[in-house]
């Protein structure tokens, strides 16, 4: 006597997940600080060197996060509280 149970069907799907695309930003901003960090006790340049690449490399990374949430649909559920 073996119990069949029913074919469970799963939820409806709610909405895409969003994941950003693979990027060399937070590494060359990791290494704009580490950079920074060495000239502090190297010298002058190395430290303009590693400021200027961070600064950039965060510029240009916020930039592509607001790109990327502008492109996410307006209308979206965070849970079955909003339906």
């Amino acid at each position: 006597m073996s119990q069949t149970q029913p074919e469970q069907t799963p939820p409806p799907v709610g909405e895409e997940i969003h994941l950003p695309g693979p990027s060399l930003l937070p590494i060359l901003n990791a290494a704009g600080i580490t950079l920074s960090v060495i000239g502090i006790t190297v010298g002058l340049p190395i430290l303009i060197i590693g400021l200027v690449l961070f600064l950039s490399t965060t510029i240009r990374w916020i930039m592509d996060t607001r790109r990327d949430i502008a492109a996410l649909p307006l209308e979206h559920s965070h849970g079955p509280a909003d339906h």
